[in-house]
């Protein structure tokens, strides 16, 4: 099944989604199966999208009309694509940069990849500039890192939520007193355990 996501950065009626919702219906998306945000890229809640993410099923295809539109920069498109790809789901792109992106064909897995590659490295830097950050701090007497912001209970609970399809993530967000962002730090739009959901719950083990 096509899903289509589209997304305007303004609801002030400046913007609309007609020419994103033209191109996806042509491609082949029943217009039951799309979603839209009117939000800037850069925010983490964008309800629409995170709809989209739930209702999406293993051997369906997300359909976007520009690469832009889906991620807030490189390294999220990448984690996005990359989440969809471990559930069998695949991503087409219709124009623009990255219009030869189609993870359900050979040569579209291989354009990609080289986002990919990208991203990596540019992950790479900010972990050596981190830990060189750590390493000062240490040396001055300080110490770094997060501390976890939900429980080993609140890490149950929301693996259990997100499971269910119908489950609010703005409203299990509030429940938990934390950021969309946040939430999937520790678990996965499908209720899958993250590093850092994995982390809560082998500390408190």
């Amino acid at each position: 099944m096509l899903i289509g996501y589209m997304r305007v950065s303004k609801a002030d009626g400046s913007q609309t989604t007609d020419l994103q919702k033209d191109a996806l219906l042509q491609a082949g998306v029943d217009e039951q199966h799309l979603y839209e945000d009117y939000a800037s890229g850069k925010q983490d809640t964008r309800q629409g999208l995170e709809s989209c993410l739930k209702a999406l099923r293993e051997g369906d295809v997300l359909v976007v009309w520009k690469l832009d539109r889906l991620g807030r920069n490189l390294s999220h498109l990448v984690k996005t694509v990359t989440e969809l790809a471990e559930r069998n789901i695949g991503l087409r792109v219709l124009s623009g940069q990255g219009a030869n992106i189609d993870t359900t064909t050979a040569a579209g897995r291989l354009i990609f990849g080289i986002f990919a590659s990208l991203a990596d490295f540019e992950s790479e830097l900010i972990r050596e500039r981190t830990y060189a950050g750590l390493l000062a701090a240490r040396a001055r007497g300080r110490n770094g890192g997060r501390k976890f912001q939900l429980t080993k209970a609140q890490v149950r609970m929301a693996q259990a939520a997100m499971a269910n399809r119908d489950t609010s993530v703005f409203e299990l967000c509030k429940e938990l007193g934390i950021k969309r962002g946040t939430l999937y730090r520790y678990v996965s739009p499908t209720g899958e355990l993250r590093d850092r959901g994995q982390k809560v719950l082998g500390k408190y083990n």
